[in-house]
């Protein structure tokens, strides 16, 4: 009986195990199609899951802590930063060249060029509008501006949406995964546990450090402009603030490589007006190096970090990711690096040497987080606040 049956298990098991691929081909493709979106979802989730799991703690439920999180920290720092970036833009389209814009908007994906143009010239634009004999062309242009438009309020809204159902929900597909792929005590669980901590140290720590630098920057930057003489005033304050603020992840350089040539060229300003007016230059340097530098190397960084990942390797994860995949490499570039790390860390030696794979992580690299220890301190901290990931102690089976 046992052996008639076989061939009809078989049969079955290879069917099934063919309708698995194509379901995953199919989910692939998704994925694939929305890769920037699904990857500024992971961004959001793990940059805001410190202050999602502190809510937690005083509202008692996921989806009201993950409401509050998306509405009162997220989508107010999007903002902010949006709002920063256009007026970026503006400060650097007034100053430029337009052949020098229009060269660098042909480097950039998409249609720029209709957008740059209203943020630059919006009074022209609606008095353009507004002539009949052009209103054709202006009808053209508001178009295009609200699809860029609508389809960027169409990513963000999937992106936010992936999150909160993250927070909500992801301690169920947590669950699943401890009990259908691997337990605590397997490589399977333990490479999980090391992606995750390490994603929320590059996600969180590095991002919001270098946010911190943004916004300090843009206070310090516009702040001296309103002290300082016209002759010796920063040009486009705003766009340098961001760019100090994306210099931080450069280890030891960091926000001088902005703040730097900054001073050299308002020493120079002064210098040729009055050597009286160089006070303002050094107070600019002794401010920048103390709030721009010092504070958030040792300060800053530490407290919302802890431990990181190597500075170099973040660094080239995310320019290098940016350069090949557009703008969600910023985002896909740390994540790939956090996949590789842990993988090297945890299965690649023991692959190599024909060895059983083990949980324990390897001791000839130095850089990414150590699963064990963060699986123990995840275990000591729910101890106390049933909030930490991958740890179900006390019956919690919390995951964000």
């Amino acid at each position: 009986m046992s052996l008639e049956l076989s061939p009809t298990i078989d049969r079955q098991r290879v069917g099934w195990w063919l309708v698995a691929v194509v379901l995953a081909g199919v989910v692939g493709l998704f994925l694939v199609s929305f890769i920037g979106t699904f990857i500024f979802g992971l961004f959001i989730y793990y940059g805001a899951r410190p202050v999602n799991r502190r809510i937690q703690r005083y509202v008692n439920s996921r989806g009201a802590a993950a409401t509050i999180t998306l509405l009162c920290i997220v989508l107010p720092t999007l903002a902010l930063l949006g709002y920063t970036g256009i007026i970026a833009v503006r400060e650097f389209t007034a100053t430029i060249s337009p052949d020098t814009m229009d060269l660098l908007l042909e480097h950039l994906p998409g249609n720029q060029q209709s957008f740059t143009a209203v943020l630059q010239n919006l009074p022209q634009f609606v008095s353009r509008v507004g002539q009949f004999s052009q209103i054709q062309q202006g009808l053209t242009t508001v178009l295009g501006v609200l699809g860029v438009i609508s389809t960027g309020l169409l990513h963000l809204t999937l992106a936010l949406t992936f999150a909160f159902f993250l927070y909500s929900d992801g301690h169920r597909l947590q669950s699943w995964y401890r009990t259908e792929v691997g337990g605590r005590d397997t490589a399977a669980y333990a490479y999980l546990v090391g992606v995750d901590t390490d994603l929320e140290v590059v996600y969180f720590g590095n991002v919001l450090t270098v946010l911190a630098v943004t916004i300090g920057s843009i206070i310090i930057y516009n702040g001296y402009n309103f002290l300082a003489p016209t002759v010796v005033t920063l040009p486009f304050p705003t766009l340098l603030a961001i760019l100090t603020g994306l210099a931080t992840f450069i280890p030891l350089i960091v926000g001088k490589l902005v703040y730097v040539p900054a001073v050299v060229f308002l020493a120079w300003q002064a210098v040729q007006s009055s050597t009286s007016l160089l006070i303002y230059p050094v107070a600019f340097l002794i401010v920048a190096f103390l709030l721009l530098d010092i504070l958030p190397q040792s300060i800053v960084r530490p407290y919302i970090s802890g431990q990181t990942m190597h500075k170099g390797a973040v660094l080239f994860a995310y320019i290098l990711g940016a350069v090949l995949f557009g703008w969600y490499g910023l985002f896909l570039g740390p994540f790939l690096l956090v996949l590789v790390v842990q993988f090297a860390n945890i299965v690649l030696s023991d692959l190599i040497h024909g060895l059983p794979f083990s949980p324990i992580p390897t001791e000839t690299t130095a850089i990414g987080t150590d699963p064990t220890d963060a699986k123990a301190d995840a275990g000591d901290e729910t101890k106390h606040n049933d909030e930490e990931p991958f740890d179900d102690t006390n019956g919690n089976d919390d995951v964000d």
